[in-house]
């Protein structure tokens, strides 16, 4: 998924969806059902730390085990 080489503390909506190779419309259908990464708000723009984006690939990779 991200690069581990990314150093970025934050993620847009759509750098978090290119990053991680999914479209935005399932990042908010994830986000509509309770799923996905934690997001957080800056004002009005929504945004991914980088941290509830490792947490959210963790889990992923759990759920696969």
């Amino acid at each position: 998924m991200a690069p581990a080489t990314d150093k970025r503390l934050v993620y847009s909506v759509p750098e978090f969806c290119e990053a991680h190779s999914i479209s935005r419309g399932m990042l908010y259908k994830l986000w509509a059902v309770g799923d996905g990464p934690t997001r957080s708000k800056i004002g009005r723009k929504t945004v991914i730390t980088a941290e509830a984006a490792r947490r959210w690939r963790e889990q992923l990779a759990g759920e696969a085990a």
